[in-house]
């Protein structure tokens, strides 16, 4: 197998720096779009063939060094007691949301092996196709309690900071249960066969770092407690989350994932020898090849040889993305990198 994207996770020197992209299966392909022909979102999380089918897809094409497992942040919630759709152009939408303290209280004991055997089932029959390391992935407590309270995406927040503001006490009680799942959750899918495990925490960015470290920061680090000792890196994610950086390592995490608006080459003078993540900005996928092949050395520069890198984008895929620009950029960051024998 592969392993140069786990050597990298584990901060160990590579022959080159692996890469592969988030949401580097989905919608900017033709493959995928006549899946979606047949199949809706979550129906093809829920039959594991067609979910590892889609998960192989860039591996195939464009030989990255790691395969993310093809699924969504939201599955979980259903074995919660969530009613949810999700809704093509605005994500998920929680059609019973949670309003108060006894919304709280009436979430269900979520069981990987009962809620989820889908998700674990896909990842045994990509372990038996796949010849780089698989990623399993949640998402983290904050931005599931976002959807959970908002009812679906947000752009200010108001109603989950509210909620946290508010009732402290029972937002405290909705972050240990959703702690409490997704360490469910990650835990058997590194059972299953994940190699490494993603946590994202898309909307953390827009706290501040005393709300961060109030409301967030125990939970996260309880979180990552429960997974030591799975040996299988995991990986912290955040966007919007430079001013969080510190706070964010020392919650956990074996790798710190950035998005574009964190400069590579200052956080890895703040976390040493820490292993890092990023970070692409995704537009540059719809550059000229000039453009995108500046905007890739300018990543690996920032980096500067230092083992511990994983070459990704700031950010998922964008629709649209054209996909000879997805195989020019994975293999510009082979060549690119290459430590000479």
């Amino acid at each position: 197998m592969n392993d140069t994207f786990l050597r990298a996770a584990r901060g160990q020197p590579t022959p080159y720096t692996p890469v592969w992209m988030m949401r580097q299966a989905g919608r900017y392909q033709p493959e995928y779009r006549k899946i979606r022909e047949r199949y809706t979102l979550p129906d093809i999380v829920r039959q594991p063939e067609v979910a590892a089918e889609v998960t192989l897809l860039p591996i195939r094409q464009f030989g990255m060094d790691a395969a993310i497992l093809f699924a969504d942040i939201t599955t979980p919630l259903y074995g919660m007691g969530f009613d949810l759709d999700i809704v093509e152009g605005r994500g998920p939408v929680i059609h019973n949301p949670i309003e108060s303290a006894d919304d709280v209280r009436r979430i269900h004991l979520f069981s990987a092996e009962a809620h989820t055997p889908f998700v674990l089932e896909a990842i045994r029959i990509l372990k038996d196709e796949l010849e780089v390391p698989l990623i399993g992935f949640a998402g983290a407590p904050f931005t599931l309690a976002s959807y959970l309270v908002e009812g679906g995406p947000s752009r200010n927040f108001v109603r989950v900071k509210s909620f946290m503001y508010a009732e402290e006490e029972a937002w405290h009680l909705l972050m240990k249960a959703l702690t409490n799942a997704m360490i469910e959750y990650l835990s058997a899918q590194a059972r299953a066969g994940a190699d490494a495990l993603q946590v994202f925490d898309s909307w953390v960015g827009r706290l501040t770092r005393y709300d961060y470290e109030r409301f967030v920061a125990p939970h996260m680090k309880r979180l990552f407690q429960g997974l030591a000792g799975l040996g299988a890196p995991v990986i912290h994610f955040g966007t919007q989350t430079m001013h969080l950086l510190a706070s964010m390592a020392a919650a956990g995490g074996d790798v710190i994932g950035m998005d574009t608006t964190t400069p590579l080459d200052w956080a890895r003078d703040r976390l040493g020898s820490r292993p890092v993540q990023g970070n692409l900005d995704p537009t540059l996928l719809f550059a000229p090849d000039a453009a995108l092949e500046r905007g890739i050395e300018a990543v690996l520069t920032a980096n500067a040889g230092r083992p511990g890198h994983i070459f990704n984008l700031g950010h998922g895929i964008l629709p649209g993305t054209p996909p000879d620009a997805v195989r020019k950029a994975v293999d510009w960051v082979h060549e690119k990198s290459e430590v000479p024998a």
